[in-house]
C-alpha cells in the first residue's frame, strides 16, 4: 500500500494525465491541439517541479522525451496516424536512453525505482544495489530495442488493425517480462551477496539493506 501511495501520483502525472489531455483535445479540437496539449502538460509538470526544487521523476522524463518525438512528427505532417507511429521511434529512444545512462553513471532504472519505492541514501549507496541499477538499465535498454524491432516489423508487414491489436498486447507483455526478470535478478543478487532486504512500516520508509 505504501508503494502504491508513493507511485500513484507519479503515474498520474507522467502517464495518465497526458493521455487524457490528448484524448479530450482530440475529440474536441483535432489532432494538432491534442498533441500540443499533451506535450504542454508534460513540459509544464517538469517546469513546476524544477521551480519547486523537486526531483523530476523518471516516468515524467521518459514520457516527455517520447511526446517530443511524436509531436514534432505529427505537427509536421498533420496526421494522427504519424502520431501513433511515433511510439515505435520513442521505444528506440527510450532504449537508447537506458543504455547511455550507464556509461554516464546515472542509471535510468534508479530514477524509475525512486518513482515507486522511496529508497533511503544508505540503500542506494549499497554496492550491490548500485551494480543492480547499472545492469538492469542495460537489460531494460536491450528489451526496449527488441520491442522496437518487433514493432517496426509488425508496422511494415501487417495491416493497421492487426498492428494496433498486436501492439496493445506486446507493450504490456514486454514490460511485465522485463519487470519480473529485474525483480528476480535483484533477489538473486542480494541473496548471493549475503544481504537481506527488509521493508519497514510506511512511516519509517525503506530500511537500508543489512549485509551479514
Amino acid at each position: 500500500r505504501a508503494v502504491l501511495r508513493h507511485a500513484l501520483p507519479n503515474l498520474l502525472e507522467g502517464k495518465v494525465i497526458p493521455s487524457v489531455v490528448f484524448l479530450v483535445l482530440l475529440h474536441m479540437t483535432g489532432t494538432t491541439p491534442a498533441v500540443l496539449g499533451a506535450l504542454a502538460w508534460s513540459l509544464s509538470a517538469m517546469a513546476v517541479r524544477t521551480a519547486r526544487g523537486q526531483t523530476i521523476t523518471g516516468i515524467l522524463i521518459l514520457t516527455t522525451v517520447a511526446l517530443v518525438a511524436r509531436t514534432i512528427a505529427a505537427v509536421a505532417t498533420g496526421s494522427v496516424v504519424i502520431y501513433f507511429i511515433q511510439p515505435t521511434v520513442a521505444t528506440c529512444l527510450v532504449g537508447t536512453a537506458f543504455l547511455l545512462s550507464v556509461p554516464l553513471k546515472r542509471p535510468l532504472v534508479e530514477r524509475l525505482a525512486l518513482d515507486f519505492v522511496p529508497l533511503d541514501a544508505d540503500t542506494r549507496s549499497h554496492p550491490e544495489v548500485r551494480r543492480f541499477f547499472r545492469h538492469v538499465s542495460l537489460w531494460w535498454g536491450c528489451t526496449s530495442m527488441i520491442n522496437f524491432a518487433i514493432t517496426l516489423w509488425l508496422l511494415l508487414s501487417t495491416s493497421p488493425t492487426t498492428f494496433v491489436l498486436f501492439k496493445s498486447f506486446l507493450g504490456p507483455v514486454t514490460t511485465t517480462f522485463t519487470l519480473l526478470v529485474a525483480f528476480a535478478w535483484f533477489r538473486t543478487l542480494m541473496a548471493r551477496s549475503g544481504t537481506s532486504v527488509t521493508f519497514a512500516p510506511r512511516e519509517q520508509g525503506l530500511l537500508p539493506a543489512t549485509a551479514h
